[in-house]
């Protein structure tokens, strides 16, 4: 049983900190000031890592940290969107929201939007930059089918690192990666297009977090971007490379190799789900 003193300690932290978890604070915590470069992981379906990626920024920002927040649940055509919101309405989240990730072409409905509203509120609250940091599905699917310059011109290619091929350790693992989030039911000539989409995902969202690091910056994604093996850490020069943290937020069920792919890592409860593949293999099975 823990200690009565402990306990109204943890109580009295949180309360001066704002925030509603007692988990311990991670060493890893420390590297949140100045110009860092934090990349925070999620299982986009889980509530625990969201709340404790909220309550870990929340101490941050308690603390004088003030990073710009970037997420992948906003397009990056959605960034003008986001301002225009802003102007609107300073102190509205989910105008914000309804502006840049539920209206217009493009729009990302998919999100469960409540999981990521509080971090919309976090950026208004301490009026940071609030980024958008993902290439758009419809963007994404044009690389599938028609590669790199279906989306990108020559020098934008350069730019992000697209205009020679993947190292073979990368294209490797995206393929694999590709084959095993898909059940193992895509038909052979389609894994290499869409690791493609996946590594132009990476590449651009390295791209703008690079754009907008001099204050340090957040990055809310999924785990599988923000892992420094095959994630968008790859396509960081090596400057920016040695700001930045990696932290995975994993289910208790994933298996130990995979922390090793990160510089930090939260556990936490996995959720209750529908074998996805079920559905997925149905779908792809030929009539």
């Amino acid at each position: 049983m823990r200690p009565l003193r402990l306990t109204l300690s943890l109580v009295f932290l949180a309360a001066l900190t704002g925030c509603t978890s007692l988990a311990p604070v991670a060493d890893w915590e420390q590297r949140l000031h100045g110009d860092a470069i934090v990349l925070l992981g999620e299982v986009h379906d889980n509530a625990a890592h969201h709340q404790q990626r909220l309550d870990v920024l929340r101490r941050a920002f308690n603390a004088g940290w003030r990073p710009a927040i970037a997420m992948e649940q906003f397009d990056r055509e959605r960034q003008a969107d986001i301002e225009r919101a802003r102007r609107e309405k300073p102190r509205a989240a989910q105008h914000v929201i309804n502006v840049a990730g539920l209206a217009g072409a493009g729009a990302r409905g998919d999100w469960a939007w409540d999981y990521y509203r509080p971090f919309v509120e976090l950026a208004l609250e301490f009026n940071v930059p609030l980024i958008a940091a993902n290439l758009s599905t419809a963007a994404a699917g044009q690389v599938v089918r028609g590669g790199y310059a279906a989306v990108f011109d020559a020098d934008a290619m350069q730019a992000l690192g697209l205009a020679t091929p993947a190292p073979a350790d990368l294209q490797t693992a995206q393929e694999r990666a590709m084959d095993a989030g898909h059940c193992g039911a895509l038909p052979p000539h389609m894994i290499p297009a869409m690791a493609r989409g996946q590594l132009a995902r990476d590449a651009v969202m390295a791209a703008i977090v690079s754009r907008h690091a001099a204050n340090g910056i957040v990055l809310l994604a999924g785990n599988g971007h923000v892992r420094r093996d095959t994630g968008m850490p790859r396509w960081l020069d090596s400057a920016l490379l040695a700001r930045t943290l990696a932290v995975g937020y994993l289910e208790a069920s994933t298996a130990s190799a995979v922390e090793q792919r990160f510089d930090a890592v939260v556990r936490t409860p996995g959720v209750d789900r529908p074998d996805p593949c079920i559905a997925f293999k149905k779908r792809m099975k030929p009539p």
